[in-house]
């Protein structure tokens, strides 16, 4: 079971491009190291204040692999550089 999120979050207290980009880079790495996905920017590259996240992640049941992106989510909730404002999920 593949399952996927794509994550929509706006970034607070930047102000380029560059700031964006060294808040976004940390948190996809702590993230990275933490559980067991794949994690990139996918949308909103050149705007200082948005980013579209997704996230997947490959387990043997969609119990197991809602757990993993779950998890992984509240880890990125957790950020107050950060406010999560829109989530989609997809299973195949």
């Amino acid at each position: 079971m593949i399952g996927f999120a794509l994550i929509e979050f706006r970034i607070y207290n930047t102000h380029s491009l560059k700031d964006k980009r060294s808040v976004i880079k940390r948190i996809l790495t702590r993230t990275k190291q933490r559980f067991n996905i794949s994690i990139a920017e996918v949308k909103h590259q050149d705007l200082w204040q948005r980013t579209e996240i997704a996230i997947a992640t490959v387990a043997s049941t969609r119990h197991k692999a809602e757990h993993e992106l779950q998890h992984a989510i509240e880890f990125l909730d957790s950020f107050p550089e950060w406010e999560r404002i829109g989530i989609a999920y997809e299973w195949l």
